[in-house]
């Protein structure tokens, strides 16, 4: 770790092929733990900068941030990049967009109610607008009024009353559907009713303690059946298998979007972009019945 630390450069780790497109994995050399170090956030940057300046000079059509490095503390979901380099000709993307999709789509049609953790979080508060206009409750749990209030706001005033603000997990006491989007205890996940379905968008993944509860898996996508030289699993998931924001970049490039996606959420894009990936092939895995949106 003090080695990679001191000396190591971003480096190639694996790649594949899909329909005449090169896709490689380049790797930042830092551990997880490092990313919330703030003294250690000037050289992770620096890292992601010379990457993304050296994909440009390549000819690179897609950049994909992923896992921490659009960590929204670290860059703003890869803000700074963009406001920095102005006339990048490689397209940054952080795929949260599909990310959502995915969680969204996971959800039952007959769902009226929904808890959700990690409320204010760019994943969250995407999640939240997008039900409240499907007129979903959405119990969001933060202590900060005025982050609540802001999200609350973003929604049309028909709507706004859909979002409520909760500082305890005893008030989802009743509530069977759970968006955890930040880790949590035993001691709160036992204020779920049994048979409470526990989606997640938390890294990693929360501990499935309750056997009377069933946990959904990281938000994640199945690459199309065309790919080729896939000699690797991601993280810990099956072959063939990647993170939704994975297949968030592999769509950006396959759609031949030109726009950067970095910083908050477009909510208005969720669909559009789920479309699109099923469109190109790509599967959720979720075990769920998938919702058509």
């Amino acid at each position: 770790m003090l080695a990679t630390w001191a000396k190591s450069n971003t480096f190639l780790m694996y790649f594949y092929s899909l329909r005449g497109r090169l896709h490689q994995t380049w790797i930042v050399p830092r551990f997880g733990f490092q990313y919330f170090l703030p003294f250690a956030r000037e050289g992770i940057n620096k890292h992601i900068e010379e990457a993304i300046l050296s994909a440009d000079r390549l000819g690179v059509k897609v950049l994909s941030l992923a896992a921490l490095n659009k960590n929204e503390a670290l860059n703003g979901g890869g803000t700074l990049f963009v406001d920095k380099h102005p006339n990048l000709r490689v397209r940054i993307v952080h795929g949260n967009t599909l990310t959502a999709a995915v969680i969204l789509n996971e959800i039952e049609e007959d769902v009226k109610e929904v808890f959700l953790t990690g409320a204010t979080s760019k994943l969250g508060r995407a999640i939240a607008l997008y039900l409240s206009t499907r007129r979903v409750k959405v119990l969001m749990l933060t202590i900060s009024t005025e982050r609540f209030q802001k999200i609350q706001k973003e929604t049309p005033a028909e709507f706004q009353k859909y979002l409520v603000q909760v500082t305890k997990y005893q008030e989802a006491k009743n509530c069977k559907t759970w968006i955890v989007g930040k880790r949590i205890t035993p001691r709160e996940q036992s204020w779920a009713p049994p048979g409470t379905h526990y989606h997640q968008f938390v890294v990693p993944p929360i501990l499935p303690l309750r056997r009377d509860c069933t946990y959904g898996d990281l938000a994640a996508m199945r690459l199309p059946d065309d790919v080729q030289g896939l000699g690797y699993c991601e993280y810990t998931m099956e072959r063939g298998v990647v993170h939704a924001c994975h297949a968030g970049g592999l769509v950006h490039s396959l759609e031949g979007w030109t726009h950067h996606e970095v910083g908050p959420i477009d909510v208005d894009r969720i669909d559009l972009v789920w479309r699109a990936a099923l469109k190109h092939g790509l599967k959720p895995v979720s075990t769920l019945k998938p919702k058509k949106m």
